[in-house]
């Protein structure tokens, strides 16, 4: 069964945490690989890996569902991972379009210069990634 993760604290949350007690920002997935894996380097000369893990969404609880011939819901999340450190990338090389994943890292905001002008994305920024089980078109 696929599943995500993310937990993410701030030092205001719960009763009697000191303020300066550090953030946490954690990110566990388990889903299916999109694509293989594709390599890139920055203009600062910086090489990534950038991968696109789809994973199913369960239905939230205590709601009914949609009748079926009306508008469909999203029934998946398509996040963007990627790995910065050499380990990381080259685990992300050896997986395969299909591959049941499982990504542990943390959250991040990027910003870049687009056509519009300053822009920024949300992705995972990967620190651990295990193939779960090959996917059926992986080969042998």
């Amino acid at each position: 069964m696929a599943t995500s993760r993310t937990t993410t604290r701030t030092s205001s949350e719960g009763a009697g945490v000191d303020d300066a007690a550090p953030g946490r920002n954690e990110v566990g997935l388990r889903g299916r690989l999109a694509a293989e894996a594709e390599e890139r380097e920055l203009p600062s000369g910086d090489l990534i890996a950038v991968l696109r893990l789809v994973v199913p969404r369960e239905p939230p609880s205590g709601r009914r569902r949609a009748a079926p011939d009306g508008p469909k819901r999203a029934s998946v999340d398509t996040i963007d991972v990627v790995c910065w450190t050499a380990g990381a990338r080259r685990s992300a090389k050896r997986l395969r379009a299909g591959d049941l994943v499982e990504v542990e890292g943390a959250l991040r905001r990027r910003f870049y210069g687009g056509p519009a002008g300053r822009q920024s994305r949300y992705e995972v920024e990967a620190t651990a990634l295990t193939r779960v089980s090959r996917g059926a078109s992986s080969g042998t």
